[in-house]
């Protein structure tokens, strides 16, 4: 059950035989409602042209436009966008925001081309896709290894091929483009008060109590550590796909380490002491390094994965020590290893629950570009806590209430909202 569709649907299952979902609803969030796949054409600073795969895949629209990421990767295809588009569909629903489900991106490796590539690349992507996006239509978003530059580039685009730029057919935008403030930090910073919400439910613990390890140092992981280290919690461990560090006495200057993986392009060997980064001062720190793989099996309180799907598979869930999972990357954990984790006693906090809060403020985005407006930082920050606090207490009350794991009870809060909405539309 390691394809992500096939799990997607299975998860559906739980929750819909959980809340005895009406067949018709099952149906409908059982398939698509829109696959668009299309070739785009690129020419190269050499005057070659090659032809990348682009996917958008438009799950559900119950609660209001499509919404969801477009990834740049070499995996991306249409079961992996499928999947991560009925997940947008649920996390949607359990943040609460009136949106549905979309995911896409090109089959690409995104660091094998020129800035110039890049942007032509994009360019022809959203010429291809300008009949089935909008704002009101369906809001693509940043996700792995794209940023607010390609959406300025999707939205321009876009403009010129409907005659006005409408700043609201994309999020994640640069913040003089009708971007939002806090955007940048919002699906870490959502994690992390996920956590804190649910902390005094989950353990007696304290964050100062707390051991942390972090898979994944993109913009999600170096956030939520960030955060996490700013709230007391003890992180020792931070980890990206070239390797990472344990320093058990816990990371205090995250700066340093950011400082360090973009002078050195990875975190192995990050060993900060003062100003100085370097792998002279791993005895200093009674640190070792370690691989992505390594971290989660650390003797932490909390593993936070943060990085790709299929991060916790039925091969090292046994091995996993930690008893809280934070799930920050989308589908990081199998159903077989959900199985075993749960036995385990280990409490998962899912994706849909825990990494929403980058939805939630592109939400917001969409919001102040509709009405022509720009909100402050710590307003957005504000507004932020309060969508994932009241996400995370839904949550936990359905699961408490009804003797499931938090995992299948985000499920349940998700369908009950579209089955609200489906109710209003039949």
């Amino acid at each position: 059950m390691n394809n992500p569709w096939e799990r997607a649907l299975a998860q559906l299952q739980r929750a819909a035989e959980t809340l005895s979902l009406t067949a018709a609803l099952h149906k409908r969030l059982q398939e698509t409602d829109r696959m668009i796949e299309v070739s785009v054409p690129v020419e190269m600073d050499s005057g070659e042209t090659k032809v990348f795969r682009g996917y958008r895949v438009q799950h559900n629209n119950l609660c209001g436009p499509y919404k969801g990421g477009l990834r740049y990767h070499p995996q991306v295809d249409l079961d992996e966008a499928k999947a991560l588009a009925f997940w947008m569909t649920m996390k949607n629903a359990v943040v609460d925001v009136p949106f549905g489900g979309g995911k896409g991106g090109v089959a690409v490796d995104p660091k094998t081309l020129s800035e110039k590539e890049l942007e032509r690349l994009t360019r022809e992507f959203t010429r291809k896709l300008a009949p089935v996006i909008g704002a009101h239509l369906d809001v693509p978003a940043p996700d792995v290894n794209t940023n607010s530059t390609i959406m300025n580039w999707i939205a321009d685009e876009y403009g010129l091929q409907v005659g006005e730029r409408v700043p609201g057919v994309v999020t994640g935008k640069p913040v003089r483009e009708g971007g939002s403030e806090g955007r940048t930090e919002a699906t870490g910073l959502g994690g992390a008060y996920t956590l804190l919400a649910l902390l005094p439910q989950i353990t007696k613990k304290t964050p100062s109590e707390l051991t942390v390890a972090v898979q994944g140092f993109g913009n999600v992981g170096s956030h939520v550590a960030r955060f996490l280290i700013d709230w007391g919690f003890k992180v020792v461990a931070l980890s990206d796909s070239r390797g990472g560090v344990y320093i058990p006495g816990g990371i205090t200057d995250i700066d340093a380490i950011e400082r360090c993986k973009e002078e050195k392009g990875k975190l192995a060997g990050c060993y900060c002491v003062g100003s100085v980064c370097d792998v002279s001062n791993r005895e200093v720190l009674n640190g070792r390094d370690l691989s992505s793989t390594d971290i989660l099996e650390l003797p932490v309180d909390i593993i936070v994965p943060a990085a790709l799907e299929n991060a916790i598979t039925a091969d090292n869930a046994s091995r996993i020590k930690a008893k809280i999972v934070l799930e920050m990357a989308n589908g990081p954990t199998t159903l077989e290893a959900d199985t075993i984790l749960a036995q385990n006693g280990v409490t998962v906090i899912p994706d849909i629950l825990a990494n929403a809060g980058g939805v939630a403020v592109s939400y917001f985005e969409w919001l102040q570009n509709e009405r022509h407006e720009a909100w402050n930082k710590d307003d957005v920050f504000e507004k932020l806590k309060d969508k994932m606090e009241k996400a995370a207490n839904a949550v936990y009350t359905s699961s408490t209430s009804r003797g499931i794991t938090l995992r299948q009870a985000a499920y349940v809060v998700a369908l009950e909202r579209l089955l609200e909405a489906f109710s209003k539309k039949i």
